[in-house]
């Protein structure tokens, strides 16, 4: 409660700063400084500046754990730009200390944040930050050679202007130019799903019987034993059990052109009692409700999970590993839970996973805005991914990268000692996932089987993308006010003790829902997916 009040002061206290003389003090520093080097059409505008200069970067996330000084990628990309990066990460919570900078105006260089965070409109509006557009105008015009002219307008704010840059974003129309692997998928742990009889997991009834039979099997054989693992719960619901099981089942996200609350659907209804009675029977082990990721990937290390709903990008060195000792142990990808819908995977969209913005902190916004096109451009993406050439990488004749032998074996045979040495998997800010996946070879073998089970069924959802509500609005309120009315009631619809209980909770929560105010939030929501498909160009 102490620290729901904290944070509810804190961004009391910004709200109130942006609301104020914010705006004013930011937009009243005057002109942008003089550029050092004469801009040059076309050409990169980092080569004409290569002196050592720090940049302070601020990733919104507690878990990164990206190195600068350490990765050899990272020391060649300094060697070749002068730029070295410090990273700055939240030690607790993101928001309590963004909002902290925010309200102090201690903001670094450059911020990445979640690509839909209010922060960013909050930001925009107390002129915290610069348009990317004006610093390429005056500094960079390489800029709008390495990014794309309708991401650009598609996260353009009211002033038609665009304060951040994606990674992992992807249009509709580029789903026709690469086959887009998706990591969602459900997954079993090979050698215990063919013991119990590779049993059809994707009925209710199927689903039970096969958790019951591996727990009957293993759970006297293996202490701690976990028939199925899932994401962590948090205070707004379970990916797992929210979007992951939701896209399985393949429920739409809207129809005949209106927007679909997908908790409404009866499969998923019905689906989530079939956890409701898995928890009933015994099948869901009570550390499932406390685990975070870092858990869950030791007990799969420990070989103490039968089914995973999870992504499987977050286990690989765990899959790795289990391949290494033996293939048939290793965990492949089946046809889970199902209503009769072939699965509806999401993949990229346009609007990526997050942002990365230049502050009006920044000590040198000329350099900022020419690291990040050297980090957008082909040669910068392929540095942060491959590293050097003639060292960790070798270019076929028309310059597709790939790994010389030794870099090659250490990526797909011991990917952790890959990752230390070369610090390429924190370099992900601005990558583009197109490029590097032209570029890739292929996925290493215990990773082809999961990742090809996946492939029919990716889907682009650009049209549902940055939706929601901005911070400080009635409609966001009304929006944290359900997410955090979900995340209370999903797991104690899981650990209701009959269903007639499971019925009444989730009928109070519907009603609840509604009381918040769900038809003005839908109402806002609406509006914008109708401007985000005309935006792209296609029907509602």
């Amino acid at each position: 409660m102490k620290k729901g009040v904290a944070l509810a002061l804190c961004a009391a206290l910004t709200m109130s700063m942006l609301a104020g003389c914010g705006n004013d003090a930011k937009t009243a520093e005057g002109e942008l400084p003089e550029a050092k080097t004469e801009a040059k059409e076309g050409e990169p505008g980092w080569k004409d500046d290569t002196d050592p200069i720090t940049l302070d970067w601020y990733i919104n996330y507690s878990w990164y754990t990206g190195m600068w000084d350490t990765g050899e990628f990272s020391q060649y990309m300094e060697e070749k730009t002068g730029v070295k990066v410090n990273f700055i990460v939240p030690s607790g919570s993101e928001s309590e200390k963004l909002n902290t900078m925010i309200a102090g105006d201690t903001l670094p260089d450059i911020i990445t944040l979640e690509a839909g965070d209010s922060a960013i409109a909050e930001m925009v509006q107390a002129g915290l930050l610069y348009p990317l557009n004006d610093l390429a105008d005056k500094y960079d015009p390489y800029f709008y050679e390495v990014t794309s002219e309708q991401t650009m307008n598609w996260f353009a704010q009211e002033d038609g202007k665009t304060y951040g840059y994606p990674n992992a974003s992807i249009a509709p129309e580029q789903y026709d130019e690469v086959q887009m692997a998706i990591y969602q998928t459900f997954n079993v742990k090979n050698d215990y799903y063919e013991a119990i009889g590779s049993p059809d997991m994707s009925t209710p009834e199927g689903f039970l019987d096969a958790l019951a039979a591996a727990q009957e099997m293993y759970g006297d054989q293996i202490d701690g034993f976990i028939p199925i693992a899932l994401h962590e719960f948090s205070d707004t619901g379970n990916y797992s059990l929210d979007s992951y099981l939701l896209d399985y089942l393949g429920v739409p996200k809207s129809i005949d052109g209106k927007l679909y609350d997908r908790r409404e659907d009866e499969g998923y209804q019905e689906w989530l009692k079939t956890f409701r009675k898995a928890n009933e029977m015994g099948l869901i082990a009570a550390n499932v409700f406390t685990d975070a990721r870092q858990q869950v990937e030791e007990e799969i290390a420990q070989k103490r999970i039968f089914a995973l709903l999870y992504q499987n990008c977050d286990f690989m060195p765990e899959q790795q590993m289990l391949w290494d000792e033996d293939p048939a142990t290793a965990y492949v990808a089946i046809q889970g839970p199902s209503s009769g819908n072939d699965p509806a995977l999401e993949g990229p969209s346009i609007s990526g996973w997050t942002v990365t913005c230049i502050t009006k902190n920044c000590k040198d916004p000329e350099r900022a805005i020419e690291f990040l096109s050297y980090l957008l451009s082909e040669e910068g993406s392929r540095d942060s991914y491959y590293g050097e050439v003639g060292v960790s990488c070798e270019l076929d004749e028309d310059g597709t990268p790939h790994f010389t032998p030794e870099y090659e074996d250490l990526f797909f045979n011991d990917y952790d000692s890959f990752n230390e040495r070369t610090g390429q998997d924190p370099l992900w800010m601005l990558r583009d996932p197109v490029l590097e996946k032209n570029w890739q070879a292929e996925q290493p073998d215990y990773l082809v089987q999961m990742y090809e089970w996946g492939l029919p069924y990716v889907v682009n959802g650009s049209q549902y993308s940055q939706i929601d509500p901005p911070s400080g609005t009635d409609e966001a309120e009304i929006k944290q006010d359900i997410d955090l009315l979900w995340g209370s009631t999903l797991p104690k619809l899981i650990t209701a003790s009959s269903e007639e209980e499971f019925d009444a909770l989730l009928s109070d929560y519907f009603t609840q829902r509604d009381a918040k105010g769900w038809d003005k939030l839908l109402a806002y929501q609406q509006s914008k997916y109708e401007e985000n498909c005309q935006k792209l160009g296609i029907e509602p």
